[in-house]
């Protein structure tokens, strides 16, 4: 869950040591910068810059001879490696550490183990599950979220088996953004769209086709709809309006913690 990032004097990172560890193994410049993704010229003038943060040449060319032509790192140069090496070790003992202190603090292990989830959904409810209608084929389970909330999700039965849903488990309700229609005015109309939550518009991000809209729910929740610019300027989406996020219960993907 935790990673970071080690720099040495602020600009030589992990790229910039592939490259010397990638020149240590092949004693070529050009297939080391293929391997660290550099040009050859991009090499150089990186080696060259970091030799004169060092002050001292970090590799030495041969021409010819017994051993043949190549690049290869100096004695500062494998010392800075073996430094970097070494300083990457006890930095991930050091992240494994916290991480395990992290793991045992109450009420944040969850939290953690949330953020840590990985998907392309825009949007991720977190709640527990309030309620759950088998059927022959299809069961719903209603998510009661950390706002107040509810979303409805409906997955097939032998999904829910396989997920092992019941009252009182953990959950994420995972909707794409793509799925969510906003409304600003039903005109008197009901619509069949199990979830319907009703929201104030925090945050308009045009793009050149399509429009990032952030609704934020009472609670402090926030859906996130992809809406065409055409749309936007139709309902004339603004920040600080009323309007309500609806999408079909079908459109709710449903994480539980194994």
């Amino acid at each position: 869950m935790l990673q970071g990032e080690l720099r040495l004097a602020g600009r030589l990172d992990g790229r910039f040591f592939d490259l010397l560890a990638a020149l240590a193994l092949t004693g070529s410049l050009q297939k080391a910068a293929r391997a660290a993704g550099y040009s050859y010229k991009g090499a150089w003038l990186v080696l060259d810059a970091a030799g004169a943060l060092t002050h001292a040449p970090l590799v030495e060319t041969a021409t010819g001879g017994r051993g043949g032509g190549g690049t290869r790192l100096t004695a500062a140069g494998k010392a800075l490696l073996d430094a970097w090496r070494g300083l990457q070790s006890r930095l991930a003992g050091f992240l494994g550490e916290q991480e395990a202190w992290l793991n045992e603090q109450p009420g944040l292990s969850a939290l953690l183990k949330r953020m840590s989830m990985k998907t392309s959904a825009r949007n991720q409810f977190h709640g527990r599950i309030a309620g759950v209608n088998p059927g022959p084929a299809t069961t719903t389970v209603r998510v009661a979220l950390d706002g107040g909330q509810q979303v409805t999700a409906s997955l097939t039965t032998l999904a829910a088996q396989e997920l092992q849903v019941q009252t009182g488990k953990e959950a994420l309700a995972l909707v794409k953004s793509s799925e969510v229609v906003l409304v600003t005015d039903f005109g008197g109309y009901q619509l069949s769209a199990r979830n319907q939550l009703a929201g104030t518009v925090s945050r308009v991000q045009r793009g050149a086709v399509s429009s990032l809209v952030g609704l934020t729910l009472p609670g402090g929740a926030v859906v996130t709809a992809s809406v065409t610019n055409d749309a936007v300027d139709a309902l004339g989406l603004a920040v600080g309006q009323p309007a309500t996020a609806v999408f079909k219960a079908y459109a709710v993907m449903l994480a539980v913690r194994g």
